[in-house]
C-alpha cells in the first residue's frame, strides 16, 4: 500500500469535563517518520488528549487537524482510514471474537461489503509482526492483559493507518515486550513513513524509543521538542516531583530516577 504523508496539528485544545479543565491550550506537532511521546504524571491529561485527537471527545475549544482539515469535517470512516487507536484498556472490547476476528476487524475501515483476500493476508501480516500468530484462535476474553494489548497493537497495524494513537502501548507487558513492541512501532514509523503518538509512562523508554516529547502537567504543555532538550532534570522534578540524572550508558542517553 502507497502511504501518503499526514501532519497532525493541535492548536489551543481545551477540555472539562464540567468545570474541572483537563486540557488547557494544548498544542503540538505530530510529523510523519516520527514518534511523538506524549508525557506526564498521572491526570495531566495524556489520555483525553488522544481521545480528541480521535475524536472520541470533543474539545471545548481548539482545533484539531490532519494535514490541514479539520477531523470534525470527517466522516468516521475517513478518520478512520487515517488515524488508529489502541487504547490503554480493553474491558470494553467485545468478549466472543477470536484473536484473528479481532486484528481483522482493523481492516473494515478499508472494506465496503466483506473481507477479501488481501484483507486476511494484512491481517495475517500484523499478527506475524506482533508474534500472535500462535493465539490467532484464542478467544480475545481469555487473553491475559499482556497479549490483549498485542492483540489491539496487530489490529492498529492492520488498519494501514497514517497516524498512530497509543495509549500506553507497553502496559501490562513483560520487559522483552516492551522493547519488542516499541521496537515494532519504531519500525511501523521509519518503513511506513507514518506518525505515532504514544502515551508513555517509563521515561527511559520514551528517551530511548520516542524523537520528539510533549511533556504535560495540570493539563498544560509543560515542555515540548526534541527528546534531550525536553527530558532534562530540572523538567522532570517540575513534572513528577522526584529527581533525575540524564547518564549516558552502553552508547545511548537514559533516564535515571534517584
Amino acid at each position: 500500500m502507497l502511504f501518503t504523508l499526514m501532519r497532525l496539528r493541535i492548536d489551543n485544545v481545551v477540555f472539562s469535563y464540567g468545570s474541572s479543565m483537563i486540557l488547557k491550550d494544548v498544542c503540538l506537532d505530530a510529523a510523519p517518520g516520527e514518534i511523538l511521546g506524549i508525557l506526564g504524571p498521572n491526570g495531566s491529561g495524556k489520555t483525553t488528549l488522544l481521545r480528541c485527537i480521535n475524536r472520541i471527545l470533543t474539545p471545548k475549544q481548539g482545533r484539531v487537524a490532519l494535514d490541514g482539515a479539520d477531523i470534525r469535517d470527517m466522516s468516521r470512516t475517513e478518520l478512520s482510514r487515517r488515524v488508529g487507536y489502541v487504547p490503554q484498556h480493553h474491558t470494553s472490547e467485545a468478549c466472543t471474537p477470536t484473536v484473528y476476528e479481532v486484528v481483522l476487524m482493523g481492516r473494515r475501515p478499508h472494506v465496503t461489503w466483506e473481507f477479501g483476500e488481501e484483507d486476511r493476508e494484512i491481517a495475517w501480516q500484523a499478527m506475524e509482526e506482533m508474534d500472535i500468530k500462535g493465539l490467532s484462535s484464542h478467544r480475545f476474553d481469555q487473553l491475559s492483559s499482556g497479549q490483549a494489548q498485542r492483540v489491539l497493537m496487530a489490529r492498529a497495524i492492520a488498519q494501514e493507518v497514517k497516524m498512530l494513537l497509543l495509549d500506553e502501548p507497553t502496559s501490562n507487558l513483560d520487559v522483552k515486550y516492551q522493547i519488542d513492541v516499541m521496537s515494532t512501532i519504531l519500525d511501523q514509523v521509519r518503513t511506513k513513513d507514518i506518525g505515532a503518538c504514544a502515551v508513555v509512562h517509563d521515561l527511559d523508554l520514551a528517551m530511548r524509543f520516542c524523537d520528539k516529547v510533549v511533556l504535560l502537567h495540570d493539563g498544560k504543555v509543560l515542555a515540548a521538542g526534541s527528546k534531550g532538550d525536553v527530558l532534562t532534570p530540572d523538567n522532570i522534578r517540575m513534572a513528577y516531583g522526584v529527581d533525575s540524572v540524564i547518564d549516558r550508558l552502553h552508547g545511548r542517553e537514559r533516564v535515571l530516577i534517584i
